[in-house]
């Protein structure tokens, strides 16, 4: 590992560090005797009955443990749902796996088991909520005329389509019982302040764990236009479109939507995000004597087209010394898509990195592009994401690799791991989206 991979580790790792769960929460949540106090909220314990957690999303065990920390035996029971290899231990909070980024029978399983725990709590109860990215895949209840299968095709549809999450969350909001708020009918009467950890441009509550305790301002009708637009029509079940087209006329309850009475009982707060983790990430680089600028934390697109914009800003420094003066270290935050057509294997991250390598062909200066996804997991891979560098051009040549064709059978992870240039983090415990670096020496 060379100088440059190892100053890329530094600053992804102290980015992941910054949006660790247990920081966090213990910035924002903190227990004064009989009082506890979540961000502007404050809860006298003495007239609270029971704490109940619920959660869902790849961070919330770790989110769940952080908790426990703080507040204890206070406790009385909880249930959170995490990704396969994403639990931590936990002593008063019931932790379960399931599939993702498609869901499976344990999804409806584990979410019977939160729900019946929601429904169970009383008007002098608090259910405390904690909800991560991923959290739209691991909570769910299926709806009167679909199945399983149904919401699994409708899955994989949406992932391949290279839809932002934005968009792909309006449909799963309308093919669910607990999403867009809808988890608020069964956890009323009881009061309910919910902690989250947004893995999604700009903080929309709605789209983080597809909101289960957020208005959405979206509807039946919307989530039919998104599948037109992306032409989706004939990949997705003809049950699916026809619910969603009695919805729209008004024969399945909405989402829920502002000034529903569901609401007055109900706070949300965001406890971290990307923008927390490119701001250590700047001082990291700073501190390894990189000239440093954050180009934007609201990035999204097709990855292709982003590692375009990123090549373009590294020749821009490495011929002018613009918009930093070498050695340059530029981020970008947010999180890209991936329109899949082949049939190999990747992620956005990869992707991005290996279309940024083709964009860099005949470029004599040296660089290194990384992107890396801060919950540890890129697409369904085992890695984080990848780098590449002006050693991976001569490393390519000499093995007779063809990046375009491993980048037109999206297959970016067998080109990347031929070179070295996968990065393998491990569940971190957190998802605060991605973090793009480059760094110019």
């Amino acid at each position: 590992m060379d100088q440059l991979q190892e100053h890329a580790l530094l600053i992804i790792r102290t980015a992941v560090e910054a949006v660790k769960p247990r920081r966090l929460l213990s910035l924002a949540v903190r227990l004064d005797k009989d009082t506890l106090v979540i961000g502007e909220d404050r809860f006298d314990l003495s007239r609270v009955g029971r704490i109940l957690v619920v959660g869902a999303g790849k961070a919330s065990a770790h989110m769940a443990e952080a908790l426990e920390e703080i507040v204890g035996q206070r406790i009385a029971d909880g249930v959170v749902i995490v990704k396969d290899g994403y639990a931590v231990p936990s002593s008063r909070i019931r932790v379960f796996e399931a599939g993702h980024p498609i869901l499976d029978q344990r999804t409806v399983e584990a979410s019977k088991q939160l729900i019946g725990l929601v429904q169970s709590a009383g008007d002098q109860d608090l259910v405390i909520g904690l909800w991560s990215g991923g959290g739209s895949t691991l909570l769910e209840s299926i709806p009167q005329g679909l199945s399983l299968k149904d919401l699994q095709a409708t899955s994989a549809a949406l992932l391949k389509s290279g839809m932002s999450i934005q968009e792909a969350n309006v449909v799963r909001r309308h093919l669910s019982l607990v999403k867009g708020g809808q988890l608020l009918r069964f956890i009323a009467p009881a009061k309910s302040v919910n902690l989250v950890l947004s893995d999604v441009v700009g903080d929309p509550l709605e789209c983080v764990s597809s909101g289960p305790t957020a208005t959405d301002p979206s509807t039946f009708a919307d989530a039919r236009e998104v599948i037109r637009r992306h032409e989706l029509e004939a990949l997705i079940p003809a049950s699916v479109r026809l619910y969603l087209e009695e919805g729209r006329k008004g024969n399945w309850p909405e989402t829920l939507k502002p000034g529903d009475l569901l609401l007055r009982n109900v706070a949300n707060l965001v406890v971290g995000n990307n923008r927390i983790a490119l701001k250590a990430a700047e001082r990291k680089a700073r501190e390894l004597g990189y000239g440093t600028m954050i180009v934007t934390e609201t990035l999204q697109g097709e990855s292709r087209e982003v590692a375009r914009a990123v090549a373009s800003i590294v020749k821009e420094v490495q011929r002018n010394d613009i918009p930093v003066a070498k050695p340059a270290c530029i981020l970008l935050g947010g999180e890209t898509t991936v329109s899949v057509r082949g049939d190999g294997m990747g992620g956005r991250n990869q992707e991005l990195v290996l279309a940024a390598l083709i964009e860099m062909e005949g470029e004599e200066g040296e660089f290194l592009v990384a992107s890396c996804g801060t919950d540890g997991t890129d697409g369904m891979t085992d890695a984080a994401g990848g780098w590449v560098t002006s050693r991976t051009l001569r490393e390519a040549s000499a093995l007779g690799l063809d990046a375009i064709r491993f980048l037109d059978r999206n297959d970016s992870y067998h080109f990347l791991d031929k070179v070295e240039g996968l990065i393998r983090m491990g569940p971190t415990g957190t998802n605060v989206m991605d973090l793009v670096l480059a760094l110019i020496p």
